[in-house]
């Protein structure tokens, strides 16, 4: 029978991308040009949110905390690949790799509430447009905001915790290219059926399927809406105010569904890490650039701001 040493780790091998040595030059350029694009378009964003009046209101104010997200997540689940490449030290110690874990757990869960916030400010938008003011106002919007940012905090320490309550392992080399949970949880030598039932019931049921049906809930008015509009021309222009939000939560509810809810037989952890990387890293930078190619308001605020500066010189 193969002996199999448990032990406690006091730090992890993050495995990386791929290990075939001529690839790491090339995932390494891929990688930097994806993390400056997301930090520059995410960047752009804030920006134009913070120094044009009149992109001050509820969209543009959920759209600047999803590209502060987009930021934070990306730096937070890239740098140390980053770090490998540069350095050569794929090691991490067992408390920056729980904070890491924590941090990805986080962001993801706020990211699901901030699109189901600007879901809901769609939906009164389109559904309700007369009383839209009084219903979205700088309260609201901030007491939704800052529920997303809390809740996505407590929702990470639970699973935390499951992941810290235990003290063996199998083997410390992580096959990822950050520290997740689910590649963490493969290495641990104990019974993970609680922890497993856990990630299930409140990160699948509750930290992604809830804001996932508050979302389509309020899609489903949107459309119900849309179809009782007479003119072409009125729905197309009621489309056209929510299709960069829709776009983008298809684009990333598809990518964390594939992730993580896809059939043991094809629980592959190679192909799992190209969905991973595909959610950290190519849906941060597509969100600034579908808020920005599809949207005027972001058009015209980027030529008055460049009108303004060429005035001021």
């Amino acid at each position: 029978m193969e002996q199999i040493n448990y032990t406690a780790v006091t730090y992890f091998i993050i495995k990386g991308i791929s290990d075939r040595p001529e690839l790491q030059a090339p995932i390494f350029l891929l990688i930097l040009l994806i993390y400056l694009i997301c930090l520059g378009g995410n960047t752009m964003i804030l920006l134009l949110v913070f120094l044009d009046p009149q992109l001050r209101t509820p969209m543009y104010f959920f759209l600047s905390n999803l590209s502060l997200i987009d930021i934070c997540s990306t730096t937070v689940n890239l740098h140390k690949i980053l770090f490998i490449f540069i350095s050569g030290d794929n090691t991490t110690s067992f408390i920056c790799c729980m904070i890491q874990m924590y941090m990805f757990i986080s962001l993801q869960t706020t990211v699901f509430l901030i699109l189901a916030a600007m879901g809901y400010d769609r939906y009164v938008a389109i559904c309700n447009p007369l009383h839209y003011q009084m219903v979205m106002n700088r309260k609201i919007c901030l007491i939704l905001a800052t529920f997303s940012w809390v809740m996505g905090c407590m929702e990470a320490t639970p699973t935390l915790l499951g992941i810290l309550s235990f003290t063996c392992y199998k083997s410390n080399i992580i096959n990822h290219f950050f520290c997740d949970a689910m590649p963490l949880k493969k290495l641990i030598c104990s019974d993970t059926t609680f922890v497993d039932l856990y990630i299930l019931i409140d990160g699948g049921l509750i930290a992604c399927f809830t804001p996932f049906s508050l979302t389509l809930v309020s899609y489903i008015f949107i459309i119900n809406t849309i179809m009782r509009i007479n003119s072409s021309t009125g729905r197309r222009k009621a489309f056209y105010t929510c299709s960069s939000h829709l776009i983008v939560v298809i684009l990333l509810y598809t990518t964390v569904f594939c992730q993580y809810l896809t059939p043991k037989s094809m629980d592959n952890l190679e192909s799992k890490k190209i969905f991973s990387l595909f959610n950290t890293a190519v849906v941060p930078i597509l969100n600034p650039m579908i808020y920005s190619l599809k949207n005027k308001d972001v058009k015209s605020s980027v030529r008055r701001l460049l009108k303004s500066r060429k005035l001021s010189f």
